[in-house]
């Protein structure tokens, strides 16, 4: 886990297919699969829904990717490399204390979950990760490195804590901004209220990780209900 304000190591995807990543077609067939997962859901995403959105025989899309568990592998590739990107732009500045690099990342992350791509391909990740073991893996994966990104920020705004409780708190809080998905992401219910859950989210997760004790997170609390 990175607890030191760097950027959480990285390892190099394995490619599928004889081309690499970048080329057309490959491109063209990571666009098609990311619009059936974000227009068509779940239950579309097959390879022969993707062929046909991108206009090719499925068997030349199979060339590329035997199985859509390998296309998922890359869409959440992208989908880090996107994000990496963002932290490095609005983060990871060496002029922005912690308290800072934390307030924007919660910022970042809810601003996100506002946009349908956003929105769309998560909620349909976790339903196909439900019945997916593969995919469920990958998701799993994203989010270990989703979680060492707000340890980063989280561990040296609360020295206090061992390495294990900054990762406890950096779970709480990736999972208090992705519960917002349900409830206000794009098009749904509470969609219109994001700007005052997004100024709750940054009061309580900041002061949260800045005064939570080791002893508040003791395994051996006593159970109040």
């Amino acid at each position: 886990m990175t607890t030191t304000g760097e950027k959480p190591a990285r390892t190099a995807p394995v490619r599928p297919g004889i081309y690499g990543r970048g080329t057309e077609t490959v491109d063209l067939i990571l666009n098609a699969a990311l619009d059936v997962l974000v227009e068509e859901g779940a239950a579309a995403f097959t390879l022969r829904r993707i062929a046909t959105r991108c206009g090719m025989q499925v068997g030349r899309l199979s060339y590329h990717f035997a199985r859509k568990e390998l296309l998922i592998q890359l869409l959440l590739d992208d989908l880090l490399d996107y994000y990496e990107r963002m932290l490095d732009e609005t983060v990871r500045q060496p002029h922005l204390d912690p308290a800072e690099q934390l307030r924007r990342m919660i910022t970042l992350v809810l601003d996100d979950i506002g946009t349908k791509r956003t929105t769309h391909v998560f909620t349909e990740l976790w339903a196909l990760s439900n019945h997916n073991e593969v995919v469920a893996d990958r998701v799993a994966a994203f989010y270990r490195l989703a979680h060492a990104n707000i340890a980063a920020a989280v561990a040296p705004l609360n020295p206090a804590l061992s390495p294990t409780q900054v990762d406890v708190v950096a779970r709480f809080i990736s999972a208090s901004l992705e519960g917002t998905t349900i409830f206000a992401g794009h098009g749904k219910p509470w969609a219109h209220q994001m700007p005052q859950l997004q100024r709750l989210a940054v009061r309580s997760l900041l002061h949260l990780a800045s005064t939570i004790k080791p002893e508040d997170l003791a395994e051996d609390l006593p159970d109040l209900g």
